[in-house]
């Protein structure tokens, strides 16, 4: 639930068998949920939880740009202290932490120097694998076109992309003259990186509905009645009983234990909170109120965490095509053909939700801060450019045909990289012959169940999908024009009439 225990690097026997000899990786695009942080609200004060925690030493290392005269451009450093109202009106106060700091106060839900540290930790394991296990990326970064970062509007997943991206490459492994990398971000109204209530009117409906759904099995049981034993004392006049939907909410209670957990003595919560039984019943009502929707409907998914899977399957499918020598629509920051790595700082709902909706996360805990997901495009080496995508003209055709290809192909467009497999021609569809897809959570290899059939996995891997049956997969739910289906079904049930399984 809080700070992850990464397992240790891969052994030689453990490499040989997640990365065989006649498999190329091609492409490695990493999720990671950003690293510790302060409670996104302040809770429990009477319970002798300080409201200020002294964990943000970002604070004493501001900076920003800035323009100076004749248009150009330097950087300010600047200190930020936190001020607030007093204690007996509402007269100007600077805030101060357990032992009466004033200096590194964190704003609430800012990462802590444990997130960085944790984050910078996660790109140093990513570079060992990828860079000194595995030679996937070059060990000196010469240019970064091959590198696609990107992360949420909320700063915390900037900062963590920005600490594993450095963790991967410290200064001292770029050369000279690199250009600066781009991060790319979106609007808050335009997010798919994370599941976006707050952009998506029919998405918020649905969590509102299996929110109340968990909250009606849950509330009047066991379980809840030992929670309100452990800690109920300490809960608001105004909502004195533990419960799914109550105030604060049980994840809530379950965000401020785990900022808790991951941090100092000063900001500790009364021993109850941690009882072992206590965190396993939050820990559990939690994943189902959350991500239970993502393994129960397709609707859910769709609208949830589809555009985000769509654009990861969008990646993959432009470098198998690349690699084809074959024509790609797509943007210059966004296009996975000269993808090599992607990092996308994110959050828990969205590991969760991308696992769930594929079908891999049954019997899963809330993932901890700095978790990540590495899905993995691999290409079969036999399937050369030269021999799985036949593209010898034949010699009766014209001089027109042998330079730019038949007419028909010239006069009609390329598929788009989200172009369904249903409704791919069979030459397109053959572009992805050769081409495997694994997902690794916390260096754990996932299963999707929907590629265990024979066909759908390389050899005897099952976890080891087929580009194109993962494809197949992803576009059961992901969105064709996700705002115009935020907008739909407002009058219709949450829940589907039966369960449509995941991963499927």
């Amino acid at each position: 639930m809080t700070t992850l225990l990464p397992r240790s690097p891969y052994t030689q026997e453990e490499l040989k068998a997640l990365y065989p000899q006649e498999l190329q990786l091609e492409q490695v695009q990493v999720l990671l949920r950003h690293g510790e942080r302060s409670p996104v609200s302040a809770r429990f004060r009477n319970a002798g939880l300080p409201q200020y925690w002294p964990y943000c030493n970002t604070a004493r290392h501001m900076r920003s740009a800035i323009m100076t005269p004749n248009n150009n451009w330097d950087s300010m450093a600047w200190q930020r202290k936190l001020e607030t109202f007093s204690d007996t009106d509402d007269s100007a106060h600077i805030a101060r932490g357990p032992k009466g700091e004033t200096e590194g106060i964190c704003l609430p839900g800012e990462l802590s120097d444990k997130g960085r540290e944790t984050t910078l930790t996660l790109g140093e394991r990513l570079r060992h694998l990828y860079v000194d296990q595995l030679r996937f990326v070059p060990s000196e970064l010469q240019d970064t076109k091959s590198i696609y970062l990107r992360a949420t509007p909320i700063p915390r997943a900037l900062e963590s992309v920005q600490q594993v991206f450095l963790g991967m490459y410290p200064a001292s492994s770029r050369s000279p003259g690199t250009t600066a990398p781009s991060i790319v971000m979106r609007s808050a109204s335009d997010e798919t990186l994370f599941p976006n209530e707050g952009g998506c009117a029919r998405f918020a409906q649905l969590a509102e509905a299996f929110g109340e759904r968990a909250a009606a099995r849950w509330n009047d049981t066991d379980d809840m009645k030992y929670l309100n034993k452990m800690f109920g004392k300490w809960m608001p006049k105004e909502s004195p009983e533990v419960k799914v939907d109550s105030h604060p909410r049980l994840s809530g209670i379950m965000d401020t234990v785990n900022s808790t957990l991951a941090h100092g003595p000063e900001t500790k919560l009364p021993k109850e909170f941690y009882d072992q039984k206590a965190v396993a019943i939050i820990d559990k009502i939690g994943v189902e109120e959350w991500f239970a929707g993502y393994k129960e409907s397709n609707e859910y998914r769709r609208l949830g965490i589809g555009g985000l899977v769509g654009d990861v399957v969008a990646r993959m499918v432009e470098r198998a095509r690349a690699n084809e020598s074959m024509s790609v629509k797509g943007n210059e920051l966004a296009n996975g053909q000269d993808i090599r790595l992607a990092l996308s700082g994110c959050h828990d709902t969205t590991l969760a939700a991308v696992l769930a909706s594929m079908g891999a996360f049954e019997n899963e805990k809330w993932p901890p801060y700095t978790s990540h997901i590495a899905i993995e495009l691999f290409r079969a080496k036999q399937s050369s450019t030269t021999s799985s995508t036949p593209t010898a003209v034949k010699s009766s055709s014209s001089w027109w045909s042998s330079l730019f290809g038949p007419a028909k192909d010239i006069l009609t467009p390329p598929p788009s990289s989200r172009t369904p497999l249903t409704q791919l021609a069979e030459k397109d569809k053959q572009a992805l012959d050769g081409y495997y897809v694994r997902m690794r959570f916390n260096d754990r290899v996932m299963t999707v169940p929907g590629c265990k059939a024979v066909g759908r996995h390389y050899g005897e891997d099952e976890s080891m999908c087929t580009l194109e049956a993962f494809k197949e997969i992803a576009d059961k739910f992901t969105p064709k024009k996700w705002k115009a289906e935020c907008k739909m079904n407002m009058n219709k049930p949450a829940e589907p009439m039966t369960v449509e399984p995941a991963g499927y």
